[in-house]
């Protein structure tokens, strides 16, 4: 009845964002999905996930959560009115902020 669904958004589901949006989008997900779950980059697009996602209020009866996290993402993005540039935007400003923590972050 549950689909697989966690408390934030989860790194297993991030290779399935690649076909979401345009070329752009799909390199930047090849390229974080060949990275370990530590590092920053990694970090920052499940960062910028959350709050594109509304990830902090979700509810484990809600129907986003039933269906999962990863339909939930990609309905998110297929929904995100803005364009790959912005949603790369976002997250480079989301990885300079984790960068700026100063973080022992993997490499």
């Amino acid at each position: 009845m549950y689909a697989d669904n966690e408390i934030l958004f989860p790194h297993y589901a991030i290779p399935a964002l690649r076909n979401t949006r345009g070329p752009l989008w799909r390199q930047l997900i090849d390229k974080i999905s060949a990275k370990r779950e530590t590092s920053v980059e990694v970090i920052a697009l499940m960062s910028v996930m959350i709050e594109l996602n509304g990830c902090l209020p979700c509810e484990t009866d809600s129907y986003r959560a039933m269906r999962g996290c990863t339909a939930c993402a990609q309905q998110t993005l297929r929904r995100f009115k803005g364009s790959d540039e912005e949603l790369i935007d976002a997250y480079e400003s989301s990885v300079a902020r984790f960068r700026k923590l100063d973080l022992a972050f993997d490499a």
